[in-house]
């Protein structure tokens, strides 16, 4: 993982700086999150990765399937992985660019981890305790994990906070076992 975050990073700092430049993070945004679900699909990284077939068709194929979704600077950007067989890391440079257009934008993204669902009032609650955390916006994305028994764990980049029953189970074990 930390190989293709090395080799992603320069294109996601490259593409923030066209982004800053014309102030079209939202275009890029769009533009990145299409290419990076095209590049997940699994006929599509047989294709890129297949060395028979040559990376100008690759590209043509990727930009065909991706429409009116790239504009002619997505198109020449999606050209330019494929040309240096680098196809393959487009979802990372995804994610690593939603993290520097967060960080201009002056908002964390949270990822909340609950055993169930949370009303919108929960999760709005939520948020502005790790607004008033971290001082930024946060915005938060919901996944429900059942074998969290209870209560919740929240991810903002690299700060893990674990206050699920899993969790604290796991500790008690591993203390008794010391």
């Amino acid at each position: 993982m930390a190989e293709i975050t090395t080799i992603a990073r320069p294109y996601a700092e490259a593409v923030a700086k066209l982004a800053g430049e014309s102030q079209a993070w939202q275009a890029w945004s769009a533009m990145l999150a299409a290419a990076a679900q095209v590049a997940a699909d699994p006929q599509i990284a047989a294709l890129a990765g297949n060395p028979a077939i040559p990376a100008e068709r690759v590209a043509d194929v990727i930009v065909s399937v991706c429409g009116k979704a790239l504009n002619d600077e997505g198109a020449n950007f999606v050209r330019l992985l494929a040309d240096n067989k680098r196809f393959n890391v487009l979802p990372e440079i995804a994610a690593l660019f939603e993290e520097i257009k967060a960080a201009q934008e002056g908002t964390l993204e949270a990822r909340v981890t609950t055993a169930f669902e949370l009303s919108a009032a929960q999760m709005s609650a939520l948020v502005a305790k790790l607004e008033a955390k971290f001082g930024h916006k946060v915005n938060a994305s919901q996944e429900v994990d059942t074998s969290l028994i209870g209560g919740v764990v929240v991810q903002v980049g690299d700060e893990v906070m674990d206050a699920s029953v899993r969790g604290r189970l796991e500790g008690m074990a591993a203390t008794l076992k010391a």
